[in-house]
């Protein structure tokens, strides 16, 4: 019978197997592959394989996906909860630190006026907090939610 392309490419893939676990040094892998990609029916392919060990079985059934995905979900650490906080944290200890220094040298208590900007930094990151969007990870490329291919350029 004639040999197929997904046949060769299936008989590549386990040369390569073979290849990354040392059972094949780099010249006998490419003389097998050579004459893999060469073959024209089933029976020239078989001896190419026949005295490595059978590829490992990826399972038996019907894969749920819903379970393999939960089970690789990342578990947000105290860390992650706190990140959207650290921005708010650290500009009210600024103004708070001007309004101090500023009634300190004036030598009188100055209206509390870092309330203003605070209570609108705080409205919003309850907000980001709330919808979720302050819990995205910035990866300083723009390239979220983007599969890249063996082909994509980078």
């Amino acid at each position: 019978m004639r040999a197929s392309d997904t046949d060769r490419d299936a008989v590549a893939e386990r040369l390569a197997g073979a290849l990354s676990e040392g059972r094949l040094d780099m010249a006998e892998y490419d003389a097998r592959l050579s004459s893999a990609m060469n073959a024209k029916t089933l029976g020239e392919l078989e001896p190419l394989t026949a005295d490595l060990p059978a590829p490992a079985s990826a399972g038996s059934g019907p894969v749920d996906l819903a379970e393999v995905g939960a089970a690789g979900a990342p578990t947000r650490t105290w860390q992650d909860r706190l990140e959207p906080w650290r921005g708010l944290a650290g500009i009210s200890i600024i103004l708070i630190g001007i309004w101090t220094v500023t009634s300190v040298t004036s030598g009188e208590l100055l209206p509390f006026w870092p309330a203003w900007p605070l209570s609108f930094m705080l409205i919003f990151t309850v907000v980001g907090v709330v919808t979720g969007s302050g819990n995205r990870k910035r990866d300083g490329g723009g390239s979220r939610n983007r599969i890249d291919g063996p082909d994509s350029d980078r």
